[in-house]
């Protein structure tokens, strides 16, 4: 299995899904061989303890820059103190772990090679290419979801192309991401299988963290204010301008809100401007990246949590919200709408819409209630196991369709 992150060192959502993904396999007992782009110590305590008990799951990895979802211009500027090890950019990046694999996959005994999009794509068709073995890529995302659903970059659509072209079958987290595979890539709608992401269902982080108890730069529950929380990167594909347009909205009915924001991203600086432009800054607070202990708390610190994704192939938090009992207002343009019923759903482009629906959560206590039983009742049925299942059934029939072949 090729990815490029992994809890506890991961930027966002694609760690956690790859995690929730191998840990649930290992219960099928699948043997994995995960294959990371850059190094990471398995005798630190983080990693153990992420996996623990679990002794189907090894690791290998190679020390690369690669993170999830940035952009070549990210990349310039991050790369700017790294030092020579590094490649010149991104893309070289992607072809330098392809590169490394032939070393990688020396002696190893597998029968079926699983990438995790597009950064590992290039890696797991030079696997298949050396092995011979049968390949599965796992779409996440694509560049039209990180142009926000119009446009991609044309280096990035072509490694993803060639990705879906080469595999024996491809993974979709959404019936919205399979539609966009079929149209966008010109991939035949038989290679494309719908597993829908999955939650742990026992969602609950370890104790500690800055925020506890509501000590902190973060206003935890003040009395006689309500709480609005996004969690995500502030980039396009998300819509975090959309979240405060709203959140201007809502001010104008109800001051005492505040709107959390938590994620970092390219628009960060932009928001910040956006939020004192707008005259809201006072009531928008920007949290950073929050995991752990910290991200729980503010899920249940919260009155209603809002994904207004512009394109959002799946959306895991909405179901950690769920988890923490908390309702959600999704975008329709995000795969999470179609395993969500109880849950209030709304045009990411209709902000006079999605400020209403936030109002009415603010002010009708019943609706909230209802809207929170009901969706954690759902979320605590997407199970990773379900999502395990079946890739296990996909495994077998590629496994067995290449035997008849042979």
């Amino acid at each position: 299995m090729f990815g490029w992150e992994f809890p506890p060192y991961n930027s966002g959502g694609l760690g956690v899904a790859c995690s929730g993904l191998a840990r649930a396999l290992a219960k099928e007992n699948v043997d994995i061989l995960f294959v990371l782009p850059k190094h990471i110590n398995i005798a630190e305590p983080s990693v153990r303890f992420l996996f623990a008990g679990i002794e189907q799951v090894a690791f290998k990895g190679v020390r690369t820059g690669l993170t999830p979802y940035r952009t070549a211009a990210e990349y310039s500027r991050w790369r700017s103190g790294e030092g020579d090890i590094y490649g010149e950019n991104l893309f070289s990046e992607v072809l330098r772990y392809a590169a490394l694999v032939r070393k990688l996959i020396e002696g190893e005994d597998f029968d079926i090679i699983h990438a995790h999009d597009w950064l590992s794509f290039p890696a797991g068709i030079e696997a298949k290419r050396i092995s011979r073995k049968p390949l599965i890529v796992h779409v996440h995302a694509t560049g039209f979801d990180q142009g926000g659903g119009e446009h991609a970059d044309s280096r990035v659509y072509a490694i993803e192309k060639e990705g879906m072209e080469e595999a024996d079958a491809v993974v979709a987290v959404s019936e919205y991401t399979r539609r966009m595979i079929i149209e966008r890539y010109h991939i035949e709608e038989k290679k494309v299988h719908v597993v829908h992401n999955g939650v742990d269902v026992d969602f609950h982080t370890a104790e500690g963290g800055s925020y506890q108890n509501g000590v902190g730069p973060l206003p935890l529950k003040i009395p006689g204010y309500k709480i609005v929380l996004y969690v995500g990167r502030l980039t396009l594909q998300k819509g975090p301008d959309y979240f405060l347009r709203a959140a201007k909205r809502v001010l104008d009915e109800n001051p005492k809100t505040f709107f959390i924001i938590a994620g970092s991203g390219d628009m960060e600086r932009q928001m910040i401007r956006l939020a004192a432009e707008i005259g809201i800054a006072e009531n928008v607070f920007f949290s950073g990246f929050v995991r752990g202990a910290d991200l729980e708390r503010l899920y249940r610190a919260a009155d209603l949590f809002v994904l207004p994704s512009v394109s959002e192939p799946f959306g895991i938090t909405p179901l950690e919200s769920l988890l923490a009992d908390t309702p959600v207002l999704i975008s329709k343009q995000s795969g999470v709408s179609e395993v969500i019923t109880h849950a209030l759903k709304v045009d990411f482009w209709d902000t006079e819409e999605m400020a209403n629906k936030i109002i009415s959560v603010l002010r009708y206590p019943p609706l909230k209630k209802q809207l929170s039983r009901s969706g954690k009742e759902e979320a605590q049925k997407l199970t990773w196991g379900k999502a395990a299942e079946k890739c296990v059934m996909l495994y077998h029939r590629i496994l067995a369709e290449l035997r008849i072949t042979n």
